[in-house]
């Protein structure tokens, strides 16, 4: 293509640093064993192709596998690559792993960010489920908390098979497969196999017991086949003050397949993932000021838990067995355990790449994926054993709440070139049937550990939902490079379609569940068939460049039994169902890029309006059974603006130091003042103007790092402003910095070639803050600070990991 662009002066920029991005793409190449790889352009979803420099340049400030700056781009657009990872422990999630770029706010109470209820990222405004995430091309559905159509990066990707991964900062291509992209896309792209035999191993030890294996194997090529077979197996404790019940533990499996042709290429890939997950307590703040940032359950102690628990139940022999919990605790503070979260995913893909003329070229790709999972977790309750006598009742019931995935889907695209037009087209479809139920277990005689599926029918069930989702998505877009490429300009438009038949369902209870707690039976349907997209780039001069875009958007409904506006009672969903829009976005995107030597320069502005946004409302506390009887709903309420402005800056003054700088500022309000119904009364609330909730104004980050013969060190620092849980910002918490440092030895300069021992320490200085919030729980106000809307963050911890290359 004519217009590809090519990125010399960047190479060796940031080889081996914990850096490697401010705006761009970067390349597929294997970054493992560079020497061995053949240079090719390759593609990011909805961009142009990029080329990468040839080896050997004896420039101090280019690398052959990194670009830095995605020269050419039409939108602001954002790159991880594997060298970003060193500051982190090994096994870190790769979503976590973003938290340093501009506008990004990526959230988890654990230091590795794998803890699946409290990921989340807030971007531009924007949550972790108004984002689209894909993994080389395939949907990886929308990012939610027991979600109901994908699964996260961690479970589909080990962290070490990464190829890059391409953060959408503002708009997302118009290919991307995805119906949740509001507000960008995360475009993951795995490694691909090497063309030389190699093996790659790696052990780690740290804090709360963590233990980690990791092991690939590379085929090399053959006659145009490579492949690689890769696993990790981790395990980690809670850092709560919990004594038992408290190990996560971790089991994945990657392979991926390639047979290369003269004109084309096939690609299989295969990801088998099972995660078992202790989960720690949400807090208040009223919970923190009494009890500390460690909260947790009182397990093993089973005889204390049940006396408490006697207090906050009814029961034939409850009044006289309750032994209060003692101050500063409140008997609603107690817990056993806060849960285990299971997951099983398989996840399969094969693509083809196919080039019909060398203008023409068409791909197709058919992926899998099935999901099962569960959350367990002790309740207070009463559980009689089935018997008719009390002697043997205890205040504790198990809660069990089970979900499924089974989608398919299938994706296919064609890209032509004539004259100074690249015109590129595609569809996505998708089938799924996703499920959740939530059952009760009051036969419980004793504790024990819920890392497992429980066996046997439950007892009671409260809810049991099946939804059939439709997804059909098209799109068609055409560059136009003029004046010698010095301006290029992209349009086209997407058209989107997606439909959820949800269906309550009797379950395998014993008892089905109440029409009092049973989710409703419905239909939604969001579709708009000319969501346009344009953009413009002008390469004013050498380094120089300009860009603007212009995208609109929508997403479908969720689905899930917390986010989706289905998960509500059949009254509920007859008054409200039929009267609800889907959200949609307009953005507006614009940027200066410079690069020149060791200077590097990104300067972004924004300015989005999110209509129809759908508001949740939930009383019930996150920690407590969920169901419809809570008064679960949801309404449109209104539209938020957001401007803003990002900066980044990588400046290497030495071949052996690399500082990045980046900044950002976030204006995000409520246009309007929010209504708010509990029954029969409603208050206005002034929520006009004020800042959107969990989305903070001000973020800067700075990352430092040096490489001096075989020792490297990276210090990474990172502000997080003042973030709102409630919609009139009377309650939230403030600013706080944290830091993190990795120090690694290449053990080849002592005799060990191919060894490396590394130290890395998350939150250096063992700042103690608010992490991620629930989304379910937000609210106008909380004057008393009683709202259970937060997690912990994890105290400093230590990782030392011996890792081998051959």
């Amino acid at each position: 293509m004519s217009s590809h662009i090519k990125h010399g002066v960047l190479a060796r920029l940031l080889a081996g640093t914990a850096l490697a991005a401010v705006a761009g793409a970067a390349s597929a190449a294997d970054l493992r064993n560079e020497a061995d790889v053949a240079i090719a352009p390759v593609t990011t979803p909805g961009a142009d192709p990029v080329e990468i420099a040839p080896a050997g340049d004896p420039n101090p400030y280019q690398v052959d596998d990194i670009i830095v700056v995605g020269s050419g781009e039409t939108r602001s657009v954002s790159t991880l690559t594997p060298s970003n990872l060193d500051v982190l422990p090994p096994g870190t999630s790769l979503q976590k792993a973003l938290n340093f770029l501009p506008g990004v706010s990526a959230q988890s109470i654990d230091a590795l960010g794998v803890n699946e209820q409290s990921l989340t990222l807030q971007v531009r405004g924007f949550n972790t489920t108004h984002l689209g995430y894909t993994l080389d091309g395939m949907p990886l559905g929308d990012g939610a908390y027991n979600n109901y159509n994908g699964l996260t990066i961690s479970r589909a990707l080990i962290s070490e098979n990464l190829g890059r991964a391409d953060l959408a900062t503002g708009i997302a291509g118009l290919g991307i497969a995805s119906t949740s992209n509001l507000g960008g896309a995360l475009i993951y792209t795995s490694r691909d196999p090497s063309r030389s035999f190699g093996v790659s191993a790696s052990q780690g030890v740290g804090s709360e017991n963590s233990q980690r294996t990791f092991l690939r194997l590379d085929t090399g090529e053959h006659r145009g086949f490579s492949a690689y077979l890769s696993g990790q197996y981790s395990k980690q404790d809670l850092f709560v003050d919990q004594g038992d019940y408290k190990t996560s533990y971790g089991r994945q499996l990657n392979g991926k397949l390639k047979y290369e042709f003269e004109r084309g290429a096939i690609t299989a890939f295969v990801d088998l993932s099972r995660t078992n997950q202790a989960d720690d307590a949400y807090l208040s703040k009223d919970m923190l000021n009494r009890l500390g940032w460690d909260w947790a359950g009182y397990a093993p102690d089973w005889q204390a838990y049940l006396d408490r628990a006697y207090c906050t139940v009814t029961g034939p022999t409850a009044p006289g067995k309750c032994v209060s919990a003692t101050s500063p605790q409140k008997n609603s503070d107690v817990t056993f355990t806060n849960g285990q979260i299971l997951r099983n995913d398989d996840l399969y893909y094969i693509a083809a790449d196919y080039a019909l003329t060398d203008n023409l070229s068409v791909r197709g790709q058919v992926y899998s994926h099935k999901n099962k999972g569960a959350g367990n977790n002790f309740i207070t309750g009463w559980s009689t054993q089935g018997t008719a006598t009390t002697a043997d009742d205890l205040p504790v019931q198990i809660r069990d709440t089970r979900y499924t995935i089974d989608r398919t889907g299938v994706l296919g695209s064609v890209s032509w070139e004539f004259g100074v037009h690249h015109i590129q087209a595609g569809f996505w479809l998708e089938e799924n049937t996703s499920s959740a139920a939530r059952y009760l277990r009051t036969n419980v005689t004793g504790p024990f550990s819920l890392a497992h599926y429980l066996s046997g029918r439950p007892d009671k069930a409260q809810w049991v939902q099946e939804t059939d989702w439709e997804t059909r998505q098209f799109y068609i877009q055409d560059t136009v490079s003029l004046f010698d490429d010095a301006l290029t300009v992209d349009f086209g438009f997407k058209s989107t379609y997606a439909k959820s038949d949800a269906r309550a369902v009797d379950g395998v209870a014993l008892t089905p569940p109440p029409a009092s707690s049973q989710f409703a039976s419905g239909s939604l349907t969001a579709e708009d068939n000319f969501l346009p997209e344009i953009g413009v780039h002008w390469q004013v001069a050498p380094g120089h460049e300009l860009y603007a875009s212009y995208a609109e958007n929508m997403a479908m409904f969720q689905g899930g039994f917390k986010l989706g506006p289905q998960s509500v009672s059949q009254a509920v969903w007859d008054l409200q169902g039929k009267h609800l829009k889907p959200e949609t976005s307009k953005s507006f995107d614009a940027g200066y890029r410079y690069v020149s030597g060791p200077l590097q320069v990104s300067l972004a502005a924004y300015h989005v309006k999110f209509n129809d946004r759908l508001l949740q409302y939930n009383p019930c506390p996150t920690n407590q059974q969920q169901n419809p009887g809570c008064g679960n709903s949801f309404h449109n309420a209104g539209s938020v603006t957001s401007t803003g402005v990002e900066l980044g800056v990588l400046w290497k003054p030495a071949p052996w130091l690399t500082w990045y700088n980046s900044a950002s500022y976030s204006d995000t309000t409520y246009d309007n003042d929010l209504n708010w119904c509990t029954g029969a009364t409603c208050v206005i609330k002034a929520t006009a103007g004020k800042q959107q909730v969990d989305t903070p104004k001000e973020m800067f980050s700075s990352v430092v790092t040096a490489n001096w013969g075989g020792l490297s060190a990276s210090l990474m620092g990172k502000y997080t402003g003042e973030r709102f849980y409630t919609y009139t910002n009377d309650q939230g918490f403030g600013g706080y910095t944290t830091f993190d440092l990795g120090v690694s030895y290449d053990l080849g300069e002592i005799g060990a070639p191919g060894a490396k021992f590394a130290v890395n320490v998350t939150n250096l200085t063992d700042k103690r803050y608010a992490s991620n919030f629930d989304g379910s729980v937000f609210a106008p106000d909380d004057a008393t600070g009683s709202i259970v809307v937060f997690h912990a963050s994890a105290p400093r911890q230590i990782f030392a990991t011996l890792s081998y290359d051959f």
